[in-house]
């Protein structure tokens, strides 16, 4: 489907991260952020892939009354170990934890992206699987990482775009930016078919 819309279209992120921010200035854009408020609770029997997308999506529905003639972007991730889903530490005992459990395992993201026309209603989506393998982790080396980055704000407890990247052996993914919270190659597909030319 290829859904157009006018250039007066502005564009809103629904996020407060200052990650997602980053991220969307690289298209080098305009846009506007806003905190969506929602409750992230998993429904039952809910996939990961669900569950991202689902919370995408409501976080951009969750600022139409806010932004009725915007394009507004909302993106989720979940983090999941072995099948159980990681939070965002919080503190450096969880994190130290979460890194224990992944030493020599792989850690896989599900990040979700989602684009709606707050005037039409109409909505497109999309996901990205990043999976992170990781190297071998000693309490030392965590306590050290954990200590130097501080990534008690990160599900998964590490910053790939810092030093995080010492922690992995290797990186399987179509978009590091999907990593760190919005998959920009994914994004960038869905904003052309809404008629916005990138670059």
């Amino acid at each position: 489907m290829n859904t157009r819309t006018s250039p007066t279209h502005r564009l809103v992120l629904a996020s407060s991260s200052p990650y997602r921010k980053q991220l969307l200035t690289k298209l080098g854009l305009p846009f506007e952020a806003a905190s969506p408020s929602i409750a992230e609770t998993p429904k039952p029997d809910e996939t990961p892939t669900q569950l991202s997308l689902r919370l995408a999506a409501e976080k951009a529905q969750a600022l139409t009354g806010r932004f009725p003639q915007h394009l507004i972007i909302g993106s989720d991730q979940v983090a999941m170990l072995e099948g159980k889903q990681l939070g965002k530490p919080e503190n450096a005992e969880r994190a130290m934890s979460q890194l224990r459990a992944a030493s020599g395992r792989v850690m896989e993201f599900f990040t979700s992206v989602c684009v709606l026309n707050s005037a039409s209603g109409e909505i497109l989506a999309d996901t990205d699987l990043t999976r992170v393998h990781f190297r071998p982790l000693t309490e030392r080396q965590i306590a050290r990482y954990l200590l130097k980055d501080e990534p008690f704000d990160c599900a998964g407890s590490f910053k790939s775009e810092s030093l995080g990247i010492a922690l992995f052996e290797k990186l399987e993914t179509e978009d590091p930016n999907a990593l760190i919270g919005l998959p920009l190659i994914r994004l960038i597909g869905l904003l052309e078919r809404f008629g916005l030319e990138i670059p």
